[in-house]
């Protein structure tokens, strides 16, 4: 009988000595062999993106650059007066959250910016009210908090509206932060209403800057202004992102990926709040962790339908998205207290499809540690879940923790570094060939209308993720690639990262 490509996800689970086979392998040789077989292919038609894949891994990869801190720039001022509208023109794109609803932003956001080749960094704060309550007053703390971090301050204030008692308070406040300060006199369209902004002299804070954020007008003379007094180096910001690993948190709405930034950082950096969705832009904060940097970025909770979502929530979805990108691990965290929802699997699959390392943390784990019989079942369902709807990130590092009580939140570095490291790791040419020739031998591939695909030779072509390609004569049975990518794991680790393995089947050339 036949073993068919399916069945291959089965079989073989006890091939340990296929481990000291690899174990015992002498390098020099492997590599020698490896080297045989790669002139075998000179023999078959390739491609000039063939050629690149064999002239092996791309340079630079495995460098981790600490830069000197940017300088930063902070814009503030009382809700609705603009100040997101400010910085898409600042960046010349849409990144900040606009709406005509007061207060859309609610944490400070941070954004790499350049003007006149200089490079600084771009902080988007919530509307600052002195006497806010709830949720208002932690928005005003975290602008009290952006102005602490920056080099520059731009108070932003609608001229149209004038000064208004808020923003008088806002001045003092500014006036004891001892940093430069622009008033920013916004919704200045054209001429006829720059009278509006003289009248702004009365705060105190010095001239005015006439601006129009929606349309441009003025803005170029600002940021002119503001590289005279930019430091080259930040004063205040310790470290630049882009040096400690980049952490995205996912997760849908409300199953506390905030709470876990914020106890993670031992302060409250991230509006949390009973209601749903309340953070609605990224937000990267530097978080010392297990005794090193980290770079946290808290999503906004991913929705069901991007196509159904209005507004502010359809811009954060694809920001979620974005941060992801500019990620390098993932952790998604899932309420252990509800059913591991479709939404879950499609927010793990994401993370699948962009190519980052994953763990997983089982947040409100709390609940399930007390002994009532409830929790006992639902823990005995959990796992039923994990196991049926989770099988194909069984490899993703599992952490149990409780976000609000910080409980096993020291776990969550290991599984980070574990997966990072996954996600680094390269195999030698040799040894992955050698890999290759022994798991074919113990295991062909099944016959096909009589022919039976060979494997020729095999690299990996990159890393993060670890990527295969493998040449081969024939089109292999995705049952037989699965066989390889768990033989994979269970020889070489991988715990933490998805594998890819990408095939060229390449004919014979004719002579």
């Amino acid at each position: 009988m036949t073993t068919t490509g399916d069945e291959f996800d089965e079989t073989a689970a006890g091939d340990d000595h296929l481990a000291d086979t690899l174990a015992d392998l002498d390098d020099e040789l492997a590599e020698q062999r490896a080297a045989a077989l790669r002139a075998t292919l000179e023999d078959y038609d390739l491609d000039a993106d063939d050629a690149a894949v064999l002239a092996g891994l791309a340079a630079g990869e495995d460098g981790i650059e600490y830069l000197p801190a940017l300088p930063v720039v902070a814009i503030v001022g009382r809700p609705n007066v603009g100040k997101s509208a400010l910085v898409n023109r600042i960046l010349g794109r849409r990144e900040a959250v606009v709406e005509d609803t007061p207060g859309v932003t609610r944490d400070r956001v941070t954004y790499k910016a350049e003007w006149m080749d200089r490079r600084f960094t771009l902080v988007d704060t919530g509307g600052w009210e002195p006497d806010a309550r709830g949720i208002d007053r932690s928005v005003a703390a975290q602008a009290e908090v952006a102005i602490d971090l920056s080099d520059v301050v731009l108070f932003v204030v609608d001229a149209m509206v004038g000064a208004t008692s808020t923003d008088e308070q806002v001045v003092r406040m500014l006036r004891k932060s001892g940093k430069p300060v622009f008033l920013v006199a916004n919704k200045i369209d054209d001429a006829r209403q720059e009278p509006e902004a003289a009248a702004l002299w009365n705060l105190g804070l010095g001239e005015p800057h006439p601006v129009s954020a929606i349309h441009g007008r003025g803005v170029a003379d600002l940021l002119d202004e503001i590289m005279k007094v930019l430091p080259d180096v930040s004063a205040v910001a310790k470290y630049e992102i882009g040096g400690p690993r980049r952490v995205a948190i996912l997760g849908r709405p409300n199953v506390g990926k905030s709470s876990l930034l914020n106890k993670a950082a031992g302060e409250e950096r991230v509006v949390v709040n009973e209601l749903a969705g309340t953070t609605r832009d990224p937000v990267d904060e530097i978080v010392e962790v297990g005794g090193r940097l980290w770079t946290f970025v808290d999503t906004a909770g991913i929705r069901r339908r991007v196509h159904l979502q209005q507004g502010a929530d359809f811009y954060a979805s694809l920001r979620t998205s974005a941060a992801l990108e500019k990620a390098e691990v993932a952790v998604v965290v899932l309420d252990v207290s509800q059913p591991i929802s479709d939404q879950d699997v499609r927010i793990i699959d994401l993370v699948l499809e962009s190519g980052r390392a994953l763990v997983l943390a089982y947040n409100k784990w709390d609940l399930l540690a007390t002994p009532e019989l409830e929790n006992q079942d639902r823990r005995r369902y959990l796992e039923r879940e994990i196991e049926q709807d989770l099988a194909h990130v069984a490899w993703a590092p599992r952490v149990n923790i409780s976000a609000r009580t910080g409980r096993h939140l020291e776990k969550l570095v290991p599984a980070l570094e574990t997966a990072l490291t996954s996600w680094d790791q390269r195999i030698p040419t040799g040894k992955f060939n050698a890999f290759l020739a022994e798991l074919v031998a113990e295991h062909p591939h099944p016959l096909r209308g009589g022919k039976q695909p060979r494997i020729l030779f095999g690299t990996q072509a990159a890393t993060r993720p670890p990527t295969f390609v493998l040449f081969t004569t024939g089109f292999l049975d995705p049952g037989y690639r699965r066989f390889i990518q768990r033989r994979l794991r269970e020889l070489f680790g991988f715990e933490g990262t998805p594998i890819v393995l990408n095939m060229r089947v390449r004919e014979r050339r004719q002579r």
